[in-house]
């Protein structure tokens, strides 16, 4: 019965959904709602954004919603099975089959796990994950790209959008980032980390550093937080 139900209120949400009454949600947790809001209210459309760690080009997607509504952007996808899935649905997007590279090194081991949402090329994330008791399968030599190249070799301006989860290297990346030049209008980062206890705990060094940055906190789902340039109101 339960199940008879769940494919009834499916239909009835789709109804809705072509008649506009509703959105589809395919963020992890709702950030996509999130992120239509708030450029809805500030009237914007056909949103550009830079994926970073895009993973499944659909389900736990940050940026999929967009692209269903006609934005358009850069995914950045190292693991070589999840590309050719990126690829193939996100056909109107530029697919990129690499990492992000934090200084002059052109390629970096690539750890991969039966989750790939532990995917990382952090050694110390998947030592973590390892001592844990959750293995990673293989290593990939992988290229490595820097952000403020694809920024620069793929976006007229910058981005609206920067969604970065890249398990244990979200932090440098930002580090990377030119905000000078390639500062984007929204950043959404995987803010909650697990140490070595595996308790959860928010990344307060990141959180300051993009602050610092000439950003506020407009919100937080726990996992990720959205952040919003100082001036996003500004008419």
């Amino acid at each position: 019965m339960n199940f008879f139900n769940r494919i009834i209120s499916k239909f009835i949400s789709c109804y809705y959904i072509f008649i506009a009454k509703a959105r589809p949600s395919f963020a992890q947790v709702g950030e996509d709602a999130i992120l239509y809001y708030l450029f809805h209210n500030a009237g914007m459309r056909n949103i550009s954004y830079l994926d970073i760690g895009t993973n499944h080009p659909v389900y736990g997607n940050n940026t999929y919603a967009f692209y269903l509504f006609g934005g358009k952007g850069v995914c950045v996808e190292p693991d070589p099975a999840l590309f050719k899935i990126v690829k193939k649905i996100r056909s109107n997007d530029t697919c990129l089959n690499v990492g992000i590279g934090l200084n002059e090194q052109s390629e970096a081991d690539f750890y991969v796990f039966s989750n790939s949402g532990w995917n990382t090329f952090s050694p110390e994330e998947a030592s973590l994950r390892k001592n844990s008791g959750m293995p990673y399968d293989k290593v990939l030599r992988i290229p490595l790209k820097n952000i403020n190249d694809i920024i620069s070799n793929h976006f007229n301006n910058p981005p609206d959008i920067i969604s970065i989860d890249v398990e244990g290297l979200d932090f440098e990346i930002l580090k990377s980032l030119d905000f000078n030049k390639n500062a984007p209008k929204v950043l959404v980062i995987e803010t909650l980390r697990f140490g070595e206890t595996t308790k959860a705990m928010k990344h307060e060094e990141l959180i300051e550093f993009v602050c610092k940055n000439g950003y506020f906190i407009y919100a937080d789902t726990h996992v990720n937080t959205i952040f919003c340039k100082n001036n996003f109101f500004d008419k």
